[in-house]
């Protein structure tokens, strides 16, 4: 047990004025979606590392309890769960029982998704229901769940996590872009809607990084990642950013840290794109 439910320092305080302050989670709560790896597994240990208790889930419920274990082993304070973001019923019982054991919760990162690799015109009802009920839907349900305590609370942060992918047309990932598009609009809104509340609601938008989802271009029949086929993917999508590199699941990590500790007091509503400059929209 954490302490009982009270209002997040960062609503009450004074700004901080270093930057330990600033970056200093000790005594909060987070829970992060699609932890088992990739931005949300570092993103999690980065939360962890700053002092929360971070509570990673996953539909992939052994590998997100091993990598929780991980994080433990190595004196963090890290619990493995199992969850469908896309069963909002689960979602609420998930975020209750977090607060219920621990007594509160300041961050939640909704940030569990799943890709496909459809055109507009060859999208099926099949396609958008699986994507849409896990990027978008996801999205909502642990937003609303988290939104519900931090009101009751007096504050907390909302971290949704979309793509560079609401940014640009594409030919593509017609599930994924729209759902993430559908995300992207909605977390502006609830920003809105609770920002007087003191809740705060931003977006990330990471650009091309190196996670588990993007090496489906490069895998053998067997399952394996293809070394060569692997190098030449990464370059092609590094000479696509004006930085000529690619995201590291650490770089998107550490703008997780920003939007959730009080060094971003001031910032609700926004998009924070991580991609090297592929995208730089007014």
């Amino acid at each position: 047990m954490l302490g009982a439910m009270s209002t997040p320092s960062h609503e009450t305080a004074p700004l901080p004025r270093s930057i330990a302050a600033a970056f200093d989670l000790s005594g909060r709560v987070a829970i992060v979606t699609g932890a088992a790896g990739g931005i949300g597994l570092a993103s999690a240990a980065t939360l962890a590392r700053a002092g929360a208790h971070v509570v990673l889930t996953d539909v992939q419920a052994t590998q997100v309890q091993n990598q929780a274990a991980a994080l433990t082993d190595e004196g963090l304070s890290c619990e493995g769960v199992a969850l469908d973001v896309s069963r909002q019923a689960d979602v609420n019982a998930l975020v209750d029982d977090v607060v219920a054991r621990h007594g509160r919760l300041d961050v939640m990162m909704n940030n569990a998704g799943v890709i496909d690799d459809t055109s507009p015109l060859t999208v099926t009802e099949a396609d958008l229901d699986r994507v849409h009920a896990v990027n978008f839907k996801g999205v909502v349900f642990g937003a609303q769940a988290a939104a519900r305590v931090m009101i009751a609370a007096g504050g907390g942060s909302i971290i949704n996590v979309t793509s560079g992918a609401v940014d640009i047309a594409l030919a593509q990932y017609t599930g994924y872009s729209t759902a993430k598009a559908a995300a992207h609009q909605f977390s502006r809104g609830l920003a809105i809607e609770i920002a007087k509340k003191s809740v705060r609601v931003n977006t990330l938008a990471p650009g091309w990084t190196d996670t588990p989802m993007n090496e489906r271009h490069v895998r053998n029949e067997d399952g394996s990642i293809d070394p060569t086929r692997k190098a030449d993917y990464v370059q092609q999508r590094a000479n696509w950013a004006p930085l000529q590199m690619t995201g590291d699941p650490l770089d998107q990590a550490y703008a997780v840290l920003y939007l959730a500790s009080d060094a971003s007091r001031y910032v609700t509503g926004q998009v924070i794109r991580v991609n090297g400059g592929v995208t730089m929209p007014w």
